[in-house]
């Protein structure tokens, strides 16, 4: 049919794509709420749609009369719509279609009568999510982050490259405990850069890890490298200079009960734009709320390197008992809010936690999954070692032993310092941790999913573009099987491949 008015020359498409294969309820996972789903247009545009062969006049002339986000869709790049897929959205998995174009997912009912998908991808029934995000990565394949100062943008492209094949579509660089030079050699070329296959993994700017902590809670982090902040904001201007924090660093990870350090907080917070962590710490529960109320929304891998939890005092880890919302469940989200922007207020407090079966025990992930669900941030604490083979690594200035830790940890392989028993991060990647995630707590698909990729945008403050497949968010996608295997990684639209990078790499 045909419109009348300010349309007149737009012809609508009404026709519906059939349903082409029967679904068998019994094959909806728990997580898929509803097998119902929606169907647009197949490709090639009929007489009145925009195409490549559409007159500039008639371009113009259907422009002029369409909304602002119309006129963008139509005046865009090609556009590819996923299909035969589930799609997480909305706290909930259900049959639907993913459209994005110019590396941003669209909302596809802008383009009904007007334009259809240039590109249509079967994604086969498997879920469609958005893509992980790791904010606690020391370093893989060979890098470290701290250790690899004359090389460091090497550092960063390989390890940006590797981890987005793995699924991880954004991440945090983390520096360990370091001297000031260090600081000032590495954290300008650690700063915010977009995801693409040229980048690879999308950088969001560094996670310093240290070093004002408490040389008690020292974990992996040279105790040379240990400081107070008698001064305050000066002593941080002097350890990593505060332009360097400003532009380039994204968070913090501090120990509140060291000298100066709780007064520092808001100042940071206020003066450079960053967020701040709670780690490597004996705070008591007093000292960790009061750091908490003044603006430290996050904890640093949970359980390891802080006061072991005492019911008198427990330290750090009582902070989770302080949220006002203990187990969230997964639901969609109430009208006039995406998913991205829901459970926001009732998440006062993030925690990383390091799931890879060594670090922390599969019953203590349970009892914090169960304590404040809405919180938890799957992080990997990776280190060099992560993507290699046994043998021995850097993570900053300390040497590291990866290997069979059997005898310690009950696990096949684990990083540790040479010559004790210290872990010294993991080896594991971000997806095998939302399997472990999911395992040991027993939650849904969608919460082991969220777990490493809404809730850290969440933390960060950039849910309506990363962790999300909201409309208008980065079009940053993974494909999955139930068994949550990754099978396919888009990073802003284009499809990672390792023959993809390659090639993009060869043409930078």
């Amino acid at each position: 049919m045909t419109i009348t008015g300010i349309g007149a020359a737009i012809q609508i498409n009404t026709s519906i794509r059939p349903l082409q294969e029967q679904r068998n309820p019994d094959s909806l996972n728990k997580d898929c709420v509803s097998p119902t789903r929606r169907f647009f247009p197949l490709p090639g545009p009929p007489s009145g749609l925009i195409s490549p062969s559409t007159s500039p006049t008639k371009v113009a002339h259907m422009l002029s009369v369409r909304s602002p986000e119309q006129q963008a869709i139509l005046s865009g790049g090609l556009i590819t719509q996923i299909h035969n897929c589930r799609v997480l959205r909305n706290h909930a998995i259900e049959y639907d279609d993913v459209w994005f174009q110019d590396g941003r997912i669209i909302n596809p009912t802008s383009l009904y009568g007007l334009r259809n998908s240039d590109t249509r991808i079967d994604a086969k029934g498997m879920i469609v999510a958005p893509g992980l995000i790791d904010v606690q990565l020391n370093g893989a394949f060979g890098y470290d982050f701290s250790f690899n100062r004359s090389d460091i943008d090497e550092c960063l492209d390989a390890v940006s490259r590797g981890v987005l094949l793995q699924g991880c579509t954004a991440f945090c660089p983390t520096t360990v405990s370091s001297m000031p030079e260090t600081y000032h050699t590495v954290l300008p070329h650690l700063g915010k850069r977009p995801g693409s296959l040229k980048n690879g993994a999308e950088c969001l700017g560094a996670h310093v890890e240290g070093p004002f902590m408490n040389p008690q809670k020292k974990g992996a982090h040279e105790v040379a490298c240990l400081r107070t902040a008698p001064n305050g904001l000066a002593d941080f201007d002097h350890c990593f200079g505060l332009d360097n924090l400003r532009n380039y660093v994204t968070y913090i990870t501090v120990a509140p009960e060291v000298e100066g350090v709780l007064d520092a907080i808001p100042k940071l917070i206020k003066e450079c734009g960053v967020s701040i962590s709670q780690g490597h710490s004996v705070a008591s529960s007093e000292v960790s709320r009061e750091a908490h109320s003044r603006g430290a929304n996050m904890i640093t891998h949970l359980f390891n390197a802080m006061t072991d939890f005492h019911h008198r005092d427990p330290g750090i880890v009582g902070l989770l008992g302080t949220s006002n919302s203990a187990t969230v469940p997964s639901k969609p989200s109430t009208a006039g809010h995406s998913a991205s922007e829901s459970n926001v207020e009732q998440s006062e407090i993030f925690y990383g936690i390091i799931c890879d079966g060594i670090h922390v025990h599969p019953n203590a992930v349970k009892i914090a999954y169960k304590s404040h669900s809405a919180g938890i941030i799957l992080v990997t604490d990776a280190m060099g070692a992560m993507g290699l083979p046994d043998g021995q690594y850097k993570l900053g200035n300390l040497s590291v032993d990866v290997g069979s830790k059997g005898e310690l940890y009950g696990k096949p392989r684990a990083a540790v310092i040479q010559e004790t028993s210290t872990l010294a991060g993991s080896i594991a990647t971000l997806i095998e941790c939302v399997r472990n995630f999911k395992e040991f707590t027993q939650c849904s698909t969608v919460e082991a999913l969220e777990a490493a990729s809404l809730h850290p945008a969440q933390m960060l403050g950039i849910q309506r573009t990363k962790g999300t497949l909201d409309f208008g968010a980065d079009a940053d996608i993974i494909f999955l099987s139930d068994d949550l295997e990754i099978n396919k990684v888009f990073v802003r639209g284009e499809l990672a491949t390792s023959e993809t990078l390659e090639s993009a790499a060869r043409t930078s």
